[in-house]
């Protein structure tokens, strides 16, 4: 295990999880970024590299769109050094709310990064859909149960060929590379990746799953990949999923974290339906 000392970077490579994995495991703000996991499967998309700073901290770096940017997942560094680190990747993204007070303080330019809030559901509001504001979902999950045979399997290693038959259809369906890549690694390596998930079979096949891991402290699930066949006569599956995963989930995880919606109109409505009971706010920070 290597990691190169600031300014020298490394690949985020396997064998970095038996140290940086209990480090995020130790986060409690919920950021759904903020796994081992996460920055492994999404290294080549966001073209990661990390780095060691002073104090134990880490600097992850990035580009999307060819503009640069940087994480500091477990803590800000010392003004000097965050000078010139701001000098050189410009933009600090997936500040948490504690990191954007202290920076909001000096002289930075932090703001609100909305598209990318995590969505926070109560475990116990998706299992049970109570109350007339799930009247919708509870008529549309209803029905799907009773004109199809379901079944929810926690997703075991002996499903694995499962999973990716469906990712293998829903990419197919959807025609453009999306979070392809990474949703097929992290099915090949949700062992070593200590990923955990549910498997959906509608009328016997292998239809849809969900992949996630535990996040604040453990008080949380986040689900990082989710994977639905899409039929015409399948309407309501994904409520199905929503539904039948939160009930396989064990009862110490008070919250389920869905991630964001990347400012998609469509897929942020999808999520506000749910009647959300909070976020997890993430800023941006700039010189100023």
């Amino acid at each position: 295990m290597t990691i190169g000392k600031y300014p020298e970077f490394s690949e985020i490579s396997m064998d970095l999880r038996t140290f940086l994995h209990p480090k995020f495991q130790n986060l409690a703000e919920g950021i759904s970024e903020f796994t081992f996991a996460n920055f492994y499967l999404f290294r080549q998309r966001h073209n990661y590299r990390i780095s060691q700073l002073e104090n134990e901290l880490i600097i992850i770096t990035g580009k999307d769109n060819q503009e640069p940017f940087f994480i500091l997942p477990f803590g800000l560094q010392d003004e000097f050094i965050l000078k010139d680190i701001f000098n050189k990747y410009k933009t600090l993204k997936c500040a948490s709310q504690s990191q954007a007070e202290i920076l909001k303080k000096s002289d930075y330019i932090v703001y609100e990064d909305r598209d990318n809030f995590d969505y926070l559901y109560l475990r116990g509001d998706l299992v049970n859909l109570t109350g007339r504001k799930f009247h919708k979902k509870k008529n549309l999950l209803n029905m799907f149960i009773r004109n199809n045979e379901c079944q929810a399997k926690p997703l075991l290693e002996e499903y694995r060929d499962d999973a990716l038959q469906i990712l293998e259809q829903w990419h197919s369906q959807h025609g453009r590379p999306n979070d392809f890549i990474a949703a097929k690694e992290a099915l090949e390596k949700m062992w070593p990746l200590q990923l955990c998930g549910g498997i959906f079979y509608i009328d016997q096949q292998p239809t849809a799953y969900c992949l996630g891991e535990e996040l604040a402290l453990g008080k949380c699930f986040v689900i990082h990949f989710e994977k639905a066949v899409l039929k015409e006569e399948l309407k309501g599956i994904y409520q199905f999923i929503n539904q039948a995963f939160a009930s396989i989930l064990p009862e110490k995880y008070e919250t389920i974290n869905r991630e964001q919606d990347l400012g998609d109109p469509g897929l942020r409505r999808a999520k506000e339906s749910y009647h959300p009971v909070g976020f997890v706010k993430k800023y941006k920070a700039k010189l100023s």
